[in-house]
């Protein structure tokens, strides 16, 4: 016979409260939320059985300090006796939807049975008076933050619809001073498609009277720019740019997005407002834009997604993925079209946002061939848009690296040649993307070695006359495995250009890294470094237009010519932007003794 016995689960009313204020929801502001959202969901559940039928919510504030008393009052559906006991006195049950509460599609917002629980935050009883659309008696219900509740028929009959009213609780003032309590009803229910008003100090004031018919037509905005403009800054705080409408294909999410006034750093993470049944449930929405779109902050309304037990987030499902696709082709699709009718309203916000446009543009090859024109590169000519540098008629030559670009920029400024820095972010993918794009484009990669393609080789006379010059450089500099090149170019006042093949790029970068690694490590990147062929060599260009090379190479000290070289040597590596190893700090600390020393004994 077995012993095994059933128990039901006790809930501890005051815990679940600490849960709620403490854990789930993100202030006790959104009691006022939960209020709002219970009569916006009662007045659709009216609406489904009254088409014609029209809602309202009033909220009231009399009294003050600690007797301050609120009520929220809608004239949505009602409940019923029956009703309460299941819905008011049931922890995480709802009336909205049946058992797969979070699946199924629904037309309310609320779904886990425990929003009105979060009035308790700031109120030590909830008293709610309701009366049903389906008929039956009046009721009363009284709930205590201890898990105890009453339930009574009332005498009188009242009209359909709820009441609740709530009586402050020490501490908690703030939440029911009017002036708090006017911008939280804006904040959460300012695109209520019915009115709702709040009446306190003996005013009665609509909140939402302003409502926009643009909000379920989007793209109705575009001929409102001056109110759109003005409607986002008093939603979001701020002043905007401009502005792009949101809708997805099948109407039942849209919106605003908003263009931001000034530039975003890349890792910025953009929080947007959304709506659902038009009320707001997250303003903290992260996760409802492509990450490229960090831009631009949003008023998003939506009656598909499904929104999280807290409803301050939503679940990253399927669906919100197809809506997140669908508002980034929203924002893609708009901008070309501006590229296509308002050109000069597209550059100002690629100017502005041009890390952003570059970061669509490297995904998207229609937007890319839109707006090309208007993205601006570093080089040799300046900071230029794409389109002013086509505009030169001259063969476009790209780095792939930062560094790559200075090591050679002053070189190739000099000989005339247009080279872009295709260093930083999305540059050279873009770049290379327009190579394919545009094939009339005469554009390719240039490298460092290919500056040298330019110099100008010595005459046979010069080549005979620093042939012993260039032998006793080669020695000097043999041990960093650089060989040397004497020529002429421009400009004069660069001394030595300092260039690396492709396996001489990689051997440096080890042995750097063997430097700083364990002596077990730096064994396995030795042994790696002997791989590398004869080619893994540097090249190092002394300039013979440049009037101390010309001193140096016609030196009779080869000591001194010696320490000379290797100085160049560093300064070339200083002047590109490679980072040095301890062998060469060593050589330019040394031969900076050496020409102080030599300096002083010639003054003595």
């Amino acid at each position: 016979m077995s012993n095994e016995q059933e128990y039901r689960f006790q809930v501890n009313l005051s815990g679940m409260i600490n849960i709620l204020s403490n854990h789930l929801y993100s202030s006790p502001n959104v009691y006022l939320r939960e209020l709002l959202q219970n009569a916006t969901d009662a007045i659709t559940a009216r609406g489904q059985l009254d088409p014609g039928f029209i809602g309202n919510v009033t909220v009231e504030i009399s009294g003050s300090g600690s007797q301050t008393t609120m009520t929220v009052e809608d004239n949505g559906v009602g409940l019923t006796e029956e009703d309460i006991h299941q819905f008011l006195a049931m922890i995480g049950h709802s009336s909205k939807v049946g058992q797969d509460f979070i699946a199924k599609e629904t037309s309310f917002i609320g779904r886990f049975g425990i929003g009105l629980l979060s009035c308790f935050m700031v109120s030590d009883e909830i008293v709610v008076l309701t009366q049903s659309v389906k008929g039956g008696p009046s009721m009363e219900w009284r709930g205590k933050p201890n898990g105890t509740y009453t339930i009574r028929q009332l005498s009188t009959k009242l009209s359909p619809g709820t009441k609740i009213y709530l009586r402050c609780k020490p501490d908690s003032e703030p939440y029911y001073e009017p002036q708090m309590v006017e911008e939280l009803l804006f904040y959460y229910g300012a695109l209520l498609p019915y009115p709702v008003r709040l009446q306190a100090n003996g005013v009665a004031k609509t909140i939402n009277e302003s409502r926009p018919d643009w909000i379920m037509q989007p793209e109705l905005a575009r001929g409102r720019r001056r109110e759109v403009l003005a409607f986002g800054e008093k939603l979001l705080g701020e002043p905007m740019q401009d502005f792009i409408p949101l809708q997805t294909a099948n109407g039942r999410t849209g919106g605003i997005a908003f263009i931001l006034p000034h530039s975003v750093n890349l890792n910025t993470r953009r929080s947007h407002k959304v709506y659902l049944k038009q009320m707001l449930v997250s303003d903290k929405a992260e996760n409802i834009l492509p990450e490229w779109a960090f831009f631009v902050k949003c008023l998003i309304w939506t009656d598909e997604l499904q929104p999280t037990a807290s409803r301050e987030h939503f679940y990253e499902d399927e669906r919100l993925e197809s809506v997140r696709e669908e508002l980034g082709q929203s924002i893609r699709n708009e901008l070309m079209r501006i590229g296509d009718y308002e050109p000069d309203r597209l550059k100002r916000i690629i100017q502005l946002h041009a890390l952003s446009m570059k970061a669509l543009a490297a995904q998207d090859e229609d937007f890319l061939q839109t707006i090309y024109r208007w993205l601006t590169f570093e080089s040799t000519y300046g900071e230029r848009t794409f389109g002013e540098l086509l505009a030169d008629n001259k063969k476009i030559f790209y780095t792939l690296s930062v560094d790559e670009y200075r090591q050679i920029t002053h070189v190739a400024a000099a000989q005339s040649m247009l080279v872009l820095n295709g260093g930083y972010i999305y540059n050279h993918e873009l770049l290379e993307r327009l190579s394919i794009l545009l094939p009339e484009l005469d554009m390719e990669r240039l490298l460092p070695e290919d500056v040298s393609l330019s110099f100008e080789d010595l005459t046979n006379e010069e080549r005979n006359q620093f042939y012993e010059r260039i032998r006793l450089a080669d020695g000097a500099l043999q041990r960093f495995r650089c060989q040397i090149q004497l020529k002429r170019f421009a400009p004069a006042e660069l001394p030595a250009l300092y260039t690396l093949s492709k396996e001489s790029s990689s051997l440096r970068s080890l042995e750097k890294a063997k430097e700083n690694s364990s002596d077990l490590l730096a064994s396995v990147l030795g042994n790696l470094g002997t791989s590398f062929t004869e080619s893994a060599y540097s090249t190092l260009y002394f300039n013979l237009n440049n009037p101390l090379v010309q001193k140096i190479f016609n030196s009779a000290d080869n000591q001194m010519f010696t320490t000379a070289a290797q100085m160049l040597y560093t300064n070339a590596l200083l002047m590109g932007h490679y980072p040095m190893t301890r062998q060469e700090l060593g050589v330019l600390g040394q031969g900076m003794v050496k020409f102080i020393d030599w300096g002083l004994s010639s003054n003595a």
